[in-house]
């Protein structure tokens, strides 16, 4: 106990501070003080956020348990804990699954020991201490009292944490919507360390902000953080894919329109601007507005006006943009293709997302945090990688970042499942994902296929089509084709190309690409 109230008064300490790094190394020694003198195998300690536990310090159990948010009503022992006063013990056969099977570093033994202390500020649940064992009976001589003593002060702790900023930002405590899964808010790497203090710093403000990034690194996730994590957090978030939007209707979108403003304008409509008032609009895909809209985009952002097609009326907004592209706008400024006062005026506090190959640091937080996610859609008790699936994912250079990393894991989920269907209660096993599951080749394969090839091509000579409209027509198909799947969208696609969307339209329902 006297260990225990040292390290307890080192994370006071350190509570003031802005060292998150050191903070998390306190509570790591908090937690171990605690149960220095116990037979537990695995424990951990979590901080409740927004119906879910997340870890903030875990021995026994692998890194990646702290990318993984717990909710209570799909763990039924850590609802259990939660809403008992004092001690909750489990019995040894007792039916309810327990959230760490199959995740202890032993061969995948049951866990046959395992009680929890729920951490309150009076009836609020703020966090949770648990201790399991794969013996049965060794936790039965630890001393409830003082487990509950100390709880209390984990409790202070804590509480103390959620008042401060540098405290809330190591137990990613945010704003967050009813209902919706959480997201990974706490990194080992510095590079989104550094990101979300910078998130934090100017979600409070009124300032215009450009999120950038490669394709799939999370920038919509940043941009909404920094809606949750401002003033206008209780106000609309609206977030317009300015690439979706067909040209001739994204000034009606964003701004509104009048009934009979123009054709096939039968109502009136507010448009995402009026529909943000109080609250913060997110514009994604920015590079792709067209340059003659951009204009009255800027008088909107330096005015705090807008005015619907069709009306005389001017109508002030109180909008706060958040802008995000996958574009390097500053080269699209010099080439001419955006203008320079509107990218100043939306880049006031830049914000660039690091690709994930230059975060190896967070890849185990993330695995965890989708193996939670597909865990509980897939209704298995836990799922896991092994060692030469782990390898794997550690060297793969993820050219589709996050987003690719989450969809490797979720078809690899599914084929563990599938392969594992034989009339067994999947929702009490542990499945193990393995290298085969995951579709990967090889680095080595990887770094050959993406290689440029330096010998000289052959020259190519021409072959005269028997019939030049059919070749004209096929040319033409694969082009639209092309253009289709990589925008997702007939507008996205018509811009790729340059032409107008009419007529693309029509020309792709003339070579039967389109009924």
């Amino acid at each position: 106990m006297v260990t225990f109230l040292r390290t307890l008064r080192d994370v006071l300490m350190r509570l003031d501070g802005n060292d998150e790094e050191g903070l998390e190394v306190a509570w790591q020694g908090l937690l171990e003080a605690l149960v220095a003198d116990t037979a537990a195998d695995a424990s951990a300690l979590l901080v409740h956020q927004a119906g879910g536990l997340t870890p903030v310090a875990a021995i026994g159990l692998p890194d990646g348990i702290r990318g993984r948010t717990f909710i209570l009503a799909d763990h039924p022992r850590l609802a259990a804990i939660a809403s008992t006063d004092g001690v909750c013990r489990f019995a040894t056969d007792s039916p309810l699954p327990d959230p760490y099977d199959g995740l202890l570093d032993e061969a995948l033994s049951p866990i046959h020991d395992c009680l929890g202390v729920a951490l309150r500020d009076g009836q609020r649940l703020i966090g949770m201490v648990t201790l399991d064992a794969l013996t049965p009976g060794c936790l039965a001589d630890l001393d409830d009292q003082a487990l509950i003593a100390a709880a209390n002060l984990l409790a202070t702790c804590l509480r103390l944490a959620e008042r401060l900023q540098a405290a809330r930002s190591q137990l990613a405590i945010r704003h967050q919507l009813p209902g919706e899964r959480p997201l990974v808010t706490r990194w080992n790497s510095g590079s989104m360390r550094q990101l979300m203090s910078s998130v934090e710093l100017v979600a409070t403000t009124d300032m215009s902000v450009l999120v950038c990034g490669e394709t799939g690194v999370g920038k919509e996730q940043v941009a909404t953080a920094l809606h949750r994590l401002s003033s206008r957090a209780e106000g609309p978030l609206v977030v317009v894919n300015c690439a979706a939007l067909p040209a001739s209707l994204i000034e009606s979108a964003l701004f509104g329109h009048r009934r009979g403003a123009f054709s096939g304008a039968t109502r009136d409509h507010r448009g995402h601007f009026a529909m943000a008032d109080g609250g913060t609009l997110v514009l994604d895909e920015i590079g792709e507005l067209p340059l003659e809209l951009q204009p009255k985009l800027l008088r909107s952002l330096q005015e705090g006006e807008i005015q619907a097609l069709g009306s005389d009326e001017v109508r002030r907004v109180d909008v706060r943009v958040v802008a995000v592209t996958n574009r390097d706008l500053a080269a699209q400024v010099s080439a001419g293709r955006f203008r320079e006062d509107l990218f100043h005026r939306l880049s006031a506090f830049p914000l660039r997302v690091p690709p994930l190959r230059e975060r190896p640091e967070d890849l185990s937080l993330l695995i965890g945090h989708f193996l939670e996610q597909n865990r509980i859609r897939l209704g298995v008790g836990n799922l896991r990688v092994n060692a030469a699936a782990a390898k794997a994912l550690s060297e793969w250079p993820w050219p589709g970042n996050v987003r690719e990393l989450e969809h490797v894991l979720a078809r690899a989920s599914l084929m563990a499942v599938a392969a594992a269907r034989d009339g067994a209660d999947l929702s009490r096993r542990t499945l193990m994902l393995g290298r085969e599951h995951l579709g990967l080749s090889t680095a080595a394969e990887y770094q050959t296929a993406a290689e440029p090839e330096t010998a000289e091509e052959p020259r190519l000579s021409m072959t005269i089509p028997a019939n030049l409209r059919e070749a004209t027509d096929s040319f033409q198909r694969q082009c639209i084709e092309a253009a289709f799947e990589a925008a997702g969208n007939w507008a996205g696609a018509a811009r790729q190309l340059g032409m107008d969307a009419g007529n693309l339209h029509r020309l792709a329902r003339r070579l039967g690409l389109k009924q």
